[in-house]
């Protein structure tokens, strides 16, 4: 074993964890970092989107939908960027984006706005920004990693994103305690741009350890973000004179699929001497090509029956979620008008008293979920692997609100709740996160902010107006809508074992899904 091949005293600490390799603990623990940063930033506002919504539970699901509705421009905003923009300009262009907007929310809602006025505008920008921030972080780690890489590797990924929720969670319960709302939005703009320079540090890394050999205009520094599927094997194999570079530069135009020139050397054909200006003539060919994607982000989705499964998985799970918590935000309404009624609130506004409490709650729900990160995430994917991990999360939501539709008490629900939330934030976000590694790029940039954002929030219109209707026409109580979950769950069940098997396939296949059929 050479020095290179030796693995580090971090390499072996991390083992602890998951299956890290030598020479992998440096990119792994930096986009933890990353994501430490990122989830940090939005538990600091995420009670803040509370306190600022809470007294209105059904304004709050109801606000769900808008942001579905706002996505439907958002996404194809964010497709057109990604492809003319490579990937480390897109994620500081979006990411400072946002920073900026924390700080006109600050100053703004500080001169008169209306309450129910912030808490819409809030609760709107809060719904974009997470689903967006975080599902660009992914594209790019899991532009980063190949699939055997990414399976090993996302649980100590996803570790940062569970550190961090719960840090934001305490530091925001802090800050409204003595500071008041407004100030958490400050300091989540920081943490944003900080994050910034962990992801332009990898990025540099990444690009000297995997790109250095290729032609500038083939490197990630010069092509677009959702950029098409380029042959950088086959570019490499024409550099060291394994195959024709006119090959490669027919791939380029189109001319002839890569799965050709693929089974061209399966088949032993004699390789070509290169020509001298091998990488000048590849770098001009580059240039002359138009070599971003031009498709859609939503035909890209309803075209693919793999990611279309996947949306479909994400739209259900979040109709669920939000539906559950809707029974809990109206639960915690009643007992903090109670509370406070009664002088049992410690000195506290019912604003405050909501705030505290969703502060408290994150925090156990991200404190559970971290262990569970730490210790079970990886060796469940490792060794009962994708298709049995993707199903667990359902599982036990079908037992949470089974529970709830009997006894629908807040303790109860809150349990419930913390049982599901911290095992979606972390196994079932690592795992549907690992459902991209086999794709294309322009399918990690562009169809996976798609799912995790319009689809997602899609879940949110459906919850919107069953709350609706169950509230205004029905009579419909937390035991009703507990009951509803557990026929949602069935169908998320069924999905998930469907993409559980389609993913074996597509990894066993060799290629991406829905290229070249």
């Amino acid at each position: 074993m050479t020095r290179k091949d030796r693995p580090s005293a971090l390499d072996r600490l991390l083992r602890l964890f998951a299956d890290v390799r030598a020479g992998e603990s440096g990119t792994v623990l930096l986009l933890a970092l990353n994501l430490f940063l990122i989830l940090t930033a939005y538990y600091c506002i995420k009670p803040v989107r509370e306190a600022l919504i809470g007294q209105w539970p059904e304004l709050k699901a109801y606000m769900s939908a808008g942001i579905a509705l706002l996505l439907l421009g958002a996404v194809p905003l964010y497709g057109v960027l990604a492809n003319r923009l490579p990937r480390r300009r897109l994620i500081n262009t979006v990411t400072l984006f946002f920073a900026a907007c924390l700080g006109v929310f600050f100053i703004v809602f500080q001169m008169g706005v209306p309450g129910i006025v912030q808490g819409i505008v809030f609760f709107l920008w809060i719904g974009i920004f997470n689903m967006m921030v975080v599902a660009q972080l992914w594209s790019f780690a899991n532009d980063i990693y190949t699939r055997d890489e990414g399976e090993r590797l996302f649980p100590i990924v996803m570790f940062g994103a569970s550190f961090g929720a719960i840090a934001g969670s305490f530091i925001s319960g802090g800050m409204i305690g003595w500071a008041g709302v407004y100030p958490p939005m400050l300091l989540a703009a920081a943490f944003l741009v900080v994050s910034l320079l962990a992801t332009n540090y990898i990025d540099a890394r990444e690009r000297l350890r995997s790109e250095a050999d290729l032609p500038d205009s083939l490197t990630s520094s010069a092509m677009p973000a959702a950029s098409q599927e380029i042959p950088l094997d086959e570019v490499r194999k024409a550099l060291t004179g394994e195959i024709p570079v006119e090959d490669v530069t027919r791939t380029l135009t189109g001319e002839i699929p890569v799965e050709d020139i693929r089974r061209a050397l399966e088949e032993g054909r004699e390789p070509a001497r290169p020509p001298e200006d091998t990488r000048a003539r590849l770098e001009e060919t580059a240039k002359e090509l138009d070599l971003a994607g031009t498709e859609n982000p939503f035909t890209m989705v309803l075209k693919c029956r793999y990611l279309l499964m996947i949306a479909l998985l994400m739209l259900f799970l979040n109709w669920v979620n939000t539906t559950g918590e809707y029974v809990l935000t109206s639960v915690v309404s009643v007992n903090a008008g109670e509370a406070v009624a009664a002088g049992q609130a410690g000195g506290l506004s019912e604003r405050e008293y909501i705030g505290s409490f969703w502060a408290g709650f994150f925090g156990v729900v991200n404190m559970v979920a971290l262990l569970l990160q730490l210790f079970v995430v990886s060796r469940v994917i490792k060794y009962l692997g994708v298709g049995i991990a993707i199903v667990i999360l359902p599982l036990i939501s079908l037992g949470a609100y089974a529970m709830i539709a009997v006894v629908p008490l807040l303790a109860v629900v809150r349990w419930g709740k913390t049982a599901e939330n911290a095992t979606d934030y972390s196994l079932q976000n690592t795992v549907r996160n690992v459902l991209f590694l086999p794709c294309t790029r322009e399918q990690k940039y562009k169809a996976k902010q798609a799912i995790d954002t319009f689809f997602v929030r899609a879940g949110d219109v459906l919850q919107a107006v069953v709350i609706f209707v169950g509230t205004t026409f029905l009579a419909m109580q937390a035991r009703h809508f507990a009951a509803l979950n557990v026929v949602l769950v069935l169908i998320w069940l069924v999905l998930a074992v469907a993409i559980g098997r389609e993913y074996r396939r597509i990894v066993k296949s060799g290629r991406p899904p829905c290229v070249g059929l």
